[in-house]
């Protein structure tokens, strides 16, 4: 592991920039937005019911050069996404870079137990809310001459997912093909769409969902031997947020995953 902290690298173009981040209660999007404010940037975090977590989260990013503010809105209600976007844009007065980082496996079921209300669950949670906040905040990144939208997919999207997971792995797979289609259609607004996919990262979700025994197997399959953690998969989105280090890059997914899948 590095010696140094996140909070050592400065990437100059994002600082006094606006993002939206999703999920950023807990696990990949709290060690994004912490890493964000690092950068002199203004960070929204939003939760749906952590809030005592994504408080801890906006004292972080204040307390490291940052400023920060919470929202809350659970991404299966579209009025509750416009609502909190709008709230976003009321305090910072634009959004320069959203990352879609919100998602759940829900839970995992076997398709013959699969109803149709799970089904629509899990595709709102993961796929219909990437949409909808990329639709509310394109029209302010239109207005300030372009931005930076990163969508969370996963491994799964590739591979399948683990056990029960078919569709989360379905919904992720959604996530990165909709990056690619977005790229193409935001590209003239100065609009860059790219997508991380975490592979196996010690995060709640992990612990909610996979036991120990799952979590060795899932081990075993990774070339490094370990899982990962969300710190590091900060890197991808620092890249992915600055025009400096990736202005040329779109329609792209970085895979960060430990050797698991190398597609």
């Amino acid at each position: 592991m590095n010696e140094y902290t996140l909070n050592e690298l400065k990437v100059p173009d994002l600082r006094g920039k606006v993002a939206l981040v999703t999920g950023a209660s807990l696990g990949i999007g709290a060690a994004v937005a912490r890493a964000f404010g690092a950068q002199g940037m203004k960070v929204a975090v939003h939760y749906n019911r952590s809030e005592g977590p994504a408080a801890e989260v906006g004292a972080a990013i204040r307390a490291s050069g940052g400023e920060a503010m919470l929202v809350s809105a659970d991404v299966r209600d579209g009025a509750a996404i416009r609502r909190s976007v709008a709230q976003v844009l009321q305090k910072f007065g634009r959004i320069d870079v959203l990352v879609n980082n919100a998602g759940s496996l829900v839970k995992r079921v076997q398709l013959a137990e699969q109803s149709d209300e799970f089904f629509d669950e899990v595709m709102h949670v993961n796929a219909r809310s990437v949409v909808a906040f990329a639709r509310e905040v394109v029209t302010s990144m239109r207005q300030h001459g372009g931005g930076t939208i990163i969508n969370v997919t996963s491994a799964a999207a590739r591979n399948g997912g683990g056990p029960g997971s078919l569709l989360y792995a379905g919904s992720k797979g959604f996530i990165s093909t909709v990056t690619r289609a977005l790229a193409r259609e935001l590209v003239a607004d100065h609009i860059r769409v790219n997508a991380v996919a975490p592979g196996v990262i010690l995060t709640p979700l992990q612990d909610q969902f996979s036991t120990p025994a799952m979590l060795e197997a899932f081990k075993a399959s990774i070339p490094m031997g370990r899982l990962g953690t969300p710190e590091e998969c900060v890197g991808a989105f620092l890249y992915l947020a600055s025009d400096l280090m990736s202005g040329y890059v779109t329609g792209q997914t970085l895979e960060v995953n430990g050797g698991q899948l190398m597609p």
